[in-house]
């Protein structure tokens, strides 16, 4: 008796959030080390201190900016950073790392045609080793609902029912 694999004769097209995890690091630049009396942030003294970092550090990495103290940053500390880092960095963000991956991803998704996905029955992969953001999964479902067939989440052998287009 010959086994028969339905689930590869199916069809269905598997989407792996895991993929689009940025393999770059997500480098921090922390506001705070520059503060004044930990504070406030003096224009003069932050733009010789940016002056003296070396921003090759930063080449092809995500480069997320915040501050950890309770400080009042102007927004011009954040251009200032970004301005310098942009040459290296593959991207300036603001925020935690956390918020950097969401919008990396965020990023990543939004280069995805989803014409591509057109009439089919899509699984968007459940299981990852890599800390996929709940926001992934949201954008991948925005973006695949007007034109897929049903999307589904789990594995090809075991899904939960997500959307399904009445026909």
């Amino acid at each position: 008796m010959e086994i028969i694999n339905k689930v590869a004769q199916s069809g269905i097209v598997t989407i792996d959030l895991e993929e689009y995890f940025p393999e770059e690091a997500i480098a921090v630049f922390d506001l705070k080390d520059h503060l004044f009396r930990g504070l406030i942030l003096r224009e003069k003294d932050f733009r010789e201190a940016l002056a003296q970092i070396d921003w090759s550090i930063y080449s092809n990495k995500y480069l997320t900016v915040y501050c950890s103290a309770d400080a009042i940053i102007p927004n011009w500390a954040y251009m200032l950073v970004a301005a310098s880092a942009a040459p290296f960095a593959k991207f300036v963000f603001t925020g935690s790392a956390d918020e950097t991956l969401k919008k990396i991803y965020a990023l990543e998704l939004s280069k995805i045609d989803p014409e591509q996905f057109r009439d089919q029955r899509i699984v968007i992969k459940g299981c990852s080793d890599k800390p996929v953001p709940i926001d992934a999964y949201l954008e991948i479902t925005r973006l695949l609902k007007p034109v897929a067939k049903s999307i589904m989440y789990g594995e090809p052998c075991s899904t939960v029912p997500v959307y399904k287009r009445k026909d």
